[in-house]
């Protein structure tokens, strides 16, 4: 089964939102799932390295290059790189792949399954 998560929010917006959706992430694949995720809006941060975890949070930018090295693609926006986030204009790291809304739309098509958060 091929999962799709698009994820839009601020990493560290004081919810768990960004760290569950990460840690379904590991849990679909450890039951055989293949698991994309897109990156849009404030959650771009999540693929900067100059997005640090707050005091007593945990690394999420850390967990997300975990999910990469086991395979995982990362795609994120293109576009919210100049105009989204707290980092705006700052580069995305190695793994995540910068796209654009065709190439998010083509993963909506092949996916059984999409979860937005």
């Amino acid at each position: 089964m091929k999962i799709l998560i698009v994820l839009n929010r601020n990493p560290y917006d004081g919810t768990d939102v960004t760290w569950n959706a990460l840690r379904l992430c590991e849990k679909l694949l450890e039951q055989g799932a293949e698991v994309r995720l897109f990156l849009m809006n404030d959650s771009v941060d999540l693929a900067r390295d100059a997005c640090k975890p707050p005091e007593g949070f945990y690394d999420l930018g850390q967990m997300l290059k975990d999910l990469i090295a086991k395979g995982v693609p990362v795609k994120v926006c293109g576009t919210c790189k100049i105009r989204c986030g707290l980092y705006k204009g700052e580069p995305y790291f190695e793994g995540a792949m910068e796209a654009k809304m065709p190439e998010l739309a083509e993963w909506i098509l092949e996916c059984d399954r999409v979860i937005s958060l």
